[in-house]
């Protein structure tokens, strides 16, 4: 029985961890000094914990159309400065004011999303702080 017990309670820890191994800092992923402004169409919108990321097809300057992943703040912290999880839909226009990948990679992490149709900019909920 406590051959049992122990199992199950280590079991436990080990799922408890997985979370916070799968969380990252801003500075680990993103470079704060590669600031980049993108205009697309929404093509996915995940959104779920522990960061909401959504995707969009962006038009580069050879004319050829990207899919870039945009990283956000946390669902609850955005729903507190007043996103939806309807603000944002598949096929809306938007631009993105954010940070770049480290790797390269057509990801950023967003500071802020404005809306083209209304106008309406939104606060990313970004986790990059000053001074980084």
């Amino acid at each position: 029985m406590k051959l049992k017990l122990v199992a199950i309670m280590a079991a436990g820890l080990a799922l408890a961890t997985v979370p916070a191994l799968a969380h990252h800092s801003f500075a680990a992923e993103y470079d704060s000094k590669k600031p980049v402004t993108i205009k697309g169409v929404v093509t996915k919108v995940d959104w779920m914990n522990p960061h909401v990321y959504f995707y969009m097809d962006v038009t580069d300057e050879k004319g050829n159309v990207v899919n870039w992943a945009l990283e956000m703040g946390p669902p609850g912290l955005l729903q507190r400065t007043g996103w939806t999880r309807n603000t944002m839909k598949v096929g809306d226009e938007v631009t993105v004011e954010g940070t770049l990948a480290k790797d390269g990679a057509n990801q950023a992490n967003a500071r802020s999303v404005t809306m083209t149709v209304t106008g309406k900019k939104l606060g990313a909920a970004s986790s990059e702080t000053s001074g980084q």
